[in-house]
């Protein structure tokens, strides 16, 4: 059985949420999606994206193919409308069979995993991982580093050939849980917070997502703000 909770907000400081997500238990999808872009670009992306990786889902194409055709769509339509303003957006998303789940992600929206303790599964597509990776700086100065929004990849912006879907896939187990979310709520709540509003189970899905949004606001919310809390039972 299936419990989540779902929402988004526009945070505090931008006038427009260009954040979209999509939560179906019945086809075991979840996705967020954070647009990037001039004018109404980065809400037109986002959408774009979710609606071409539903469409795949849903007509049983593997996550990681519907996630690369969600790419060649949105390189199809700038390509068509001949905008010179950018358009592209992250993804994150996770999909739940019988037995298994699998996740793909481009780009730094999250997806991190609860059972006794937490534990990211995705890694950002960023220009400071990069640099956390090769040792040049560590994790504290990673969350302070200016250039810490710098995205590696990109639907819509990293051509075809060079665009890297990540994924990992593993088994399900009952009182597990998963987070899917846009930077925008893991730039203002670090992970000892999340995993102390996961770990609730006094509380719904919904309730502890809704815990989650709050504590991103709470404390400036400067993005838009995006989340997705599953639990397996």
């Amino acid at each position: 059985m299936i419990e989540f909770g779902h929402g988004t907000h526009v945070g505090l400081r931008r006038t427009r949420n260009e954040d979209t997500y999509y939560a179906d238990a019945a086809l075991g999808l979840f996705l967020v999606a954070d647009g990037m872009g001039g004018h109404q670009h980065g809400e037109v992306a986002s959408a774009l994206a979710r609606d071409a990786i539903v469409a795949s889902v849903r007509k049983g194409a593997p996550l990681a193919e519907a996630v690369h055709g969600a790419a060649a769509r949105l390189l199809e339509y700038a390509q068509r409308y001949d905008d010179a303003l950018p358009m592209g957006t992250t993804v994150a998303a996770i999909r739940f069979s019988e037995q298994e789940y699998e996740v793909a992600w481009v780009g730094d929206s999250r997806i991190y995993q609860w059972k006794d303790g937490l534990r990211q599964i995705s890694h950002d597509h960023s220009l400071v991982q990069r640099l956390v990776e090769s040792g040049a700086i560590d994790e504290t100065q990673a969350k302070r580093h200016p250039q810490r929004n710098i995205l590696t990849q990109a639907l819509g912006i990293t051509a075809l050939e060079q665009l890297h879907i990540s994924m990992a896939k593993g088994r399900l187990e009952p009182r597990t849980s998963f987070l899917v979310c846009s930077d925008g709520l893991t730039e203002e709540v670090n992970d000892r917070a999340i995993e102390a509003i996961m770990a609730r189970r006094d509380l719904a899905a919904q309730e502890c997502l809704d815990h989650l949004l709050l504590a991103a606001l709470e404390n400036g919310g400067t993005d838009n703000i995006t989340a997705i809390l599953v639990r397996v039972h």
